[in-house]
């Protein structure tokens, strides 16, 4: 058999060096081929600035990679496609996002969801936010970063993580770009949604690049700041409850559409909405980033990196929202349930209605300190040593005032019933018939249920050591061209501790109490602008009123009280509302690795071939250390409230839990050049996704609020398993132009160790439920014999009237009660699930003409779906879908205008509802689209105007459970614009 070795001229490994770094990212062209070989080739540099020259770039990396992988590179320095990360991202095939208060927030990528991909800083593990493993990326700036690569099939010289696909952000190092670069930015952003805010808010960014000495010396430095007020109307369903009592009601007060079995009865589940819930949320978010990168060239052969990241998040919110709340059994007087069990009309009595105020001030104070090392100690050895430092803190509790997020319910339970209507329009219509005889609570009726504080700061830290050798074959005549391997270590921890108020100034409404709210500190407010891009929101809503008040004032009253003396809004203690605190726990992950990577070039039957080989080995120790309450009760508090009380002392009571697991990453990239415009890859390989960091910690807790129906509790996991997953990886690619290109692939993957929620019923010793005690049996008969309906109101009331509440009205449980039975949920590994997909993209410039477009498209599916009839736990995989991305584009004559749409099909948020069934119901999101446009004019070749527009059409977003008939939430937000400029010397 005859081999060729392959090697790459001088020429083509600049153009690879040079599209793979810096700020300016060049395309390089060789002028002219000289007759002497050990010449220096002469080098042309053509700056290609703009969405062509982007697009270029991107489609050149894609084109010379191994393996499946994506790019998107800087129009130019300071100036990235989108001024949002992963908005940026999903203009990449098989890319879509999540969105968090109309912002890309987190990726899916080919279906997988957030915690499937892994995230990395110029090739470092980043911490995630809270605790998960995902990165928010809307937290990052995208001014100091020159491009975003996108592995989607696996390589052994990658961290590992990224089942779905690894995400390098890389940004500018200031000797692959020599000389002076400076740019500055400012623009005025105005949110049309903003109401409490400023119209018009600032953003403003500056990027510095220089080499010193030659070009020994290199710094870099990048800045942004920005503000945005906005505000977020939303319609909410806590959750869904399955299969509760339904009561002997006359045929006139029941519809039942569900089938009916031999024996007439309705066969199938049924299901009714816990509560509906509407709100305003005014928010202000400051958001400050910074880099800062010193590079020394030390010789020729020898160059030391120092770099910094950091970002501070500030994010301020102020709500108001209203709403019912429901319990069954005997509460339901009338219903109405579809085909499928949903009630899409009910009648229930009990319970209250409530206008509630939330604040909340949370931080996320992100930084990253790396030093890296990368010597050429031969022409055939290269060395390179990397660490880096990263964390991420969250804290909730920054508000100077309260030191705590803080929340505040008033209203009444003074009712006669509530009504639940989703029979027509995109909007639940809820409204209450008061014993006022209306549909209205007068503010003289407005009482106090309670009010909560909770304290929950964490923190996520890395520390990552990687070492890393390349041997260059140039002496032995084997198609063997490179051989890297490397060692590392990867320590993370994540912990955070949870402090609770408890119920303050309740629970329960007592009419007589309403002096503590006078009337003047309510103000009335319609519905006109609420919710109006929904058919049945605005004006058509049918409790087409809400009250707003002060937060400060509510909390005021309130612990004035409480305290009999009335204090300022600024003289209340933030420590004296906690009790301690009520919840800590940390996991620690150590991760030791190796790897073994070699690049062949060969050819078969004349047609070129490169293949990549390698393995990855990895061994990780998980060690979870959790403070464990001990429950003493559950007290029945009001007619709503169950409150779980606690031994004293058991700040000390920690427990600690260990895990291990190994895994053998192989992988293999075939790439043949079919002809010099057709490239055909095949791949081959494992990669994983870590347990999510929440589910490792170990030991149990218990819901403080049992209320009926949501006995719960969950148990952590230590031993859990990695997901792993053996992928395979075709694709046809056809570069028939410069920055034009077609391509088409089809991915498989096999993922083993899926994470299921086991559910498992239980009791524990000494708490008991006065939930069908005899004494609530009691009270049940009496009230049913005087020809009333036993409610949970009804029934509360009788049980104080028979003597079994305290002086403070709480009803305690006595060793005659049942024992509660808990549903408690353990993450466990179960089966293997199959994921495969096409991905489909053309990109095409249209020759001299300034126009040009972008379009993909992903279409996936696999065994992973949610079965919405079972009730059974179940184990699908979050996030999968179809999705696409058109970008049209005009480029010349100092014009750059672009318009974008992205397009993402329904798809599974999560299994778990706040206020659900113990099954875990799921939760979907519909099908959401969004229109973009950017236009930049150059005045001069300096200084550039721009305007944006993002959301251009106000689109929406809707959610609902195991049916679209089970609404959880309707958002509007509103579109964006922006105005500025940007200057470059």
């Amino acid at each position: 058999m005859k081999t060729t070795t392959f090697s790459k001229s001088r020429v083509a490994t600049a153009v690879s060096m040079v599209l793979l770094s810096g700020i300016s990212l060049p395309l390089m062209a060789q002028d002219s081929m000289t007759s002497d070989d050990n010449a220096e080739p002469k080098i042309e540099i053509i700056q290609v600035k703009g969405i062509r020259g982007s697009l270029a770039r991107s489609m050149d990396v894609k084109r010379e990679s191994y393996g499946v992988m994506d790019a998107i590179s800087a129009e130019e320095m300071g100036k990235f496609p989108d001024t949002n990360l992963a908005e940026s991202l999903q203009r990449i095939t098989g890319v879509s996002v999540s969105r968090v208060n109309g912002e890309g927030s987190q990726i899916t990528v080919r279906g997988f969801g957030p915690s499937f991909n892994l995230i990395t800083l110029n090739g470092r593990q980043m911490p995630g936010t809270g605790y998960t493993r995902s990165y928010n990326l809307e937290n990052l700036s995208s001014e100091g970063v020159s491009a975003l690569e996108v592995y989607k099939t696996a390589r052994a010289d990658k961290p590992s993580g990224g089942l779905g696909a690894t995400v390098n952000i890389v940004t500018s190092k200031p000797l692959n770009s020599p000389g002076q670069k400076f740019a500055v930015m400012g623009r005025g952003l105005h949110d049309s949604s903003n109401e409490a805010g400023k119209d018009v808010t600032p953003e403003f960014a500056a990027v510095y690049s220089n080499t010193f000495a030659d070009d020994r010396f290199g710094a870099a430095f990048s800045f942004s700041h920005s503000r945005r007020d906005f505000q977020i109307q939303q319609a909410n369903i806590q959750g869904w409850q399955a299969n509760v009592p339904l009561p002997n009601l006359d045929s006139q007060y029941v519809v039942d559409r569900r089938p009916v079995g031999a024996d007439g009865l309705p066969i199938g589940n049924h299901f009714f909405p816990k509560d509906m819930n509407y709100s305003i949320a005014d928010f202000q978010r400051e958001r400050t980033n910074g880099q800062l990168t010193f590079q020394y060239a030390a010789t020729d052969d020898l160059t030391f990196t120092l770099d910094y990241t950091g970002s501070r998040t500030l994010t301020g919110t102020n709500s108001i929202g209203w709403g019912i709340w429901n319990e069954f059994g005997g509460n339901i007087n009338a219903y109405e349930l579809d085909k499928n069990g949903t009630a899409v009309f009910a009648d229930i009595s009990g319970n209250d209605g409530s206008f509630t105020a939330n604040r909340d001030t949370t931080e996320v104070k992100a930084a990253s300190i790396g030093f890296n090392m990368a010597w050429q100690l031969t022409d055939d050895f290269k060395l390179s040593f990397d660490f880096h430092d990263s964390n991420n803190k969250t804290d909730n509790g920054v508000d100077k005032g309260l030191g705590s997020a803080g929340q505040v319910i008033l209203g009444s339970d003074r009712l006669r019933t509530k009504i639940y209507d989703y029979r027509n329009g995109e909007i639940p219509q809820a409204y209450v018939l008061w014993r006022n005889g209306t549909r209205e609570l007068l503010p003289s009726e407005i009482d106090s249920n309670f009010s909560q504080f909770i304290h929950s700061p964490g923190e996520t830290e890395i520390k990552q050591y990687q070492l890393d050798g390349t041997w260059f074959n140039s002496r032995f005549k084997i198609p063997l061209v490179s051989v890297k391997g490397g060692i590392a270590r990867t320590d993370q921890t994540m912990g955070g501790t949870n402090a609770w108020s408890g119920l303050r100034g309740g629970p329960g409404f007592n009419p007589s109490f309403t002096f503590i709210f006078p009337d003047g500190m309510f103000t009335r407010r319609d519905t006109g602008n609420f919710l109006d891009q929904f058919k049945g929101g605005g004006r058509d809503l049918v409790s087409n009123y809400y009250y707003t008040y002060s937060f400060d004032e509510a909390v005021a009253r309130q612990m004035a009280y409480l305290t009999e003396a009335l204090l300022g809004t600024d003289a209340y203690v933030p420590d004296a509302y906690f009790n301690g605190l009520t919840g800590a726990s940390s996991v620690g992950e150590v991760t030791d690795s190796l790897y073994l990577q070699s690049a062949w070039e060969f050819e078969v039957a004349n047609l070129p071939v490169q293949l990549n080989a390698g393995v990855r080995y990895e061994r990780t120790d998980v060690t979870s250390t959790v403070r464990q309450r001990v429950e003493r009760q559950v007290n029945w508090e009001s007619e709503s409230e169950w409150i779980m009380q606690y031994e004293e002392g058991g700040e000390d009571n920690y427990a600690q839990f260990t895990g291990k697991h190994n895994v053998l990453l192989p992988s293999i990239d075939l790439r043949v050049d079919l002809t010099d415009e057709l490239v055909s890859r095949f791949s081959i390989g494992k990669t994983i996704s870590r347990a999510p960091l929440g589910d490792l910690a170990g030991g149990r807790s218990l819901t403080g609020s049992p209320k009926p129906g949501s006995r719960s509790g969950s148990q952590g996991n230590t031993n859990l398993l990695p997901y792993e997953s053996t992928n395979l990886d075709l694709s046809l690619e056809y570069y028939y132009a410069p920055g034009s290109y077609a391509a088409v692939g089809y991915f498989y993957k096999s993922v083993d160790n899926f994470i299921s929620r086991g559910l498992t019923t239980t009791t524990i010793p000494g708490l008991h439920d006065i939930l069908d005690g005899p004494r609530y049996r009691e009270a049940v008969a009496q009230i049913i014999a005087r020809g009333e309906q036993a409610d949970t109101t009804a029934i509360y009331q009788q049980m104080l009237a028979n003597g079994h509440g305290d002086a403070n009205n709480k009803i305690s449980p006595t060793s005659q009660d049942p024992l509660i039975v808990w549903s408690i949920t353990e993450p466990k590994n179960t089966d293997r699930k199959k994921v495969q997909g096409v991905e489909v993209a053309w990109q095409h410039l249209l020759g001299e003409t300034g126009f040009g477009f972008g379009v993909n498209a992903t279409f996936v599916n696999g065994d992973v779906e949610f079965d919405r009839d079972s009730l059974v736990q179940q184990a699908p995989l979050e996030g999968i879908s179809d999705s696409a991305n058109l970008q049209l584009f005009y480029e010349q004559y100092g014009w750059s205008v672009k318009l974008t749409y992205a397009w993402r099909d329904s798809y599974l948020i999560g299994v778990g509802q706040g206020q659900g069934s113990s099954d875990n119901p799921p939760q979907f999101a519909k099908a959401y689209g969004q229109w973009d446009m950017s236009v930049n004019y150059d005045v001069t070749d300096n200084f550039t105007v721009f305007f944006e527009g993002i959301n251009l059409t106000n689109e929406t977003e809707q959610g609902y459970g195991r049916y679209e008939e089970q609404f959880l939430f309707a958002r509007q937000y509103g579109p964006r614009y922006t105005l500025g400029a940007r200057y470059r010397f």
